[in-house]
């Protein structure tokens, strides 16, 4: 499927006849050209991922939308994904549905109408998304397969042109590899990422995803070996991150720490008192 818009903020932009996205203007290091959301349907529309509370970017959905927003859906909570939900539902009746919010500082409390588990359907009119538990970024987060279709939204478990930041202790590694892998069992013809372009070939990009992490994570196992026995997470960052900038570093921790979690629930380190070692 071509997707060569430009990504524009507040325009809107048909992908195909069932899917308009609207970018937030909320561009940055971590949200590309801004939260893509997302509106399902055609007499009646689920919108998914109403993105922050930015009045310009409520407008431009309540234009887009026309009174027709059914239901409001998260793939999760984060600042750039969910609190533009609770303005909309004041300004369209919608009830929200998503996973309950962990209690951490980048997580929008959000009251939710429906509570999903992993399984669960939203129907609207002629179309239907069904929810897929994704954890790893987020503890709450899915992604909805829009049915018969076989779009799947991906909220922040896949991005377009980067590698998503897993943030210990709600965000693991584990999780997030396991859900890779899940994905790879069901049928997708195309991701609808939180962030950027369309992205066509949905089992190449995630067995390549898969990949880059497990490369990744070897390349942490080699960093520890070499630094021996109590190794901290600001020692490893520079040689097991040494194709990222400085710039990024604060983030690159955060994954580095889950990729060390991953490997100490793998039984492959131990860790005390945040350093690491090889098991014996």
């Amino acid at each position: 499927m071509t997707d060569s818009y430009e990504l524009l903020p507040g325009v809107p932009h048909r992908l195909e006849d069932l899917v308009t996205r609207i970018i937030a203007p909320n561009a940055g290091m971590m949200t590309g050209a801004g939260t893509n959301t997302y509106l399902v349907g055609t007499t009646e529309l689920i919108v998914i991922d109403p993105g922050p509370d930015d009045e310009s970017h409520i407008r431009a959905i309540v234009a887009a939308a026309a009174g027709r927003i059914r239901w409001i859906a998260c793939t999760h909570t984060h600042f750039d994904h969910a609190p533009a939900a609770a303005r909309l539902q004041a300004l369209t009746g919608a009830p929200v549905s998503a996973m309950l919010a962990p209690r951490t500082d980048h997580d929008f409390e959000l009251q939710v109408d429906r509570v999903l588990a992993d399984g669960d359907s939203i129907q609207c009119a002629e179309v239907a998304v069904r929810a897929i538990h994704t954890p790893g970024h987020a503890s709450n987060h899915v992604c909805f397969l829009l049915t018969g279709n076989g779009m799947l939204f991906t909220g922040d478990h896949i991005m377009q042109g980067s590698t998503v930041v897993i943030w210990p202790p709600d965000g693991n590694m584990r999780a997030y590899i396991g859900s890779l892998r899940r994905l790879l069992e069901i049928d997708i013809q195309v991701l609808a990422p939180g962030h950027g372009h369309l992205i066509d070939q949905p089992r190449d990009e995630l067995n390549r995803l898969i990949q880059h992490r497990l490369r990744r994570e070897d390349k942490v196992r080699q960093a520890v070996l070499r630094a021996g026995a109590g190794v901290t997470v600001e020692m490893l960052l520079p040689s097991v991150y040494d194709d990222v900038s400085k710039s990024l570093y604060k983030w690159a921790a955060l994954s580095l720490r889950a990729h060390l979690d991953k490997l100490v629930e793998d039984g492959e380190l131990r860790c005390s008192d945040g350093r690491y070692c090889f098991t014996p």
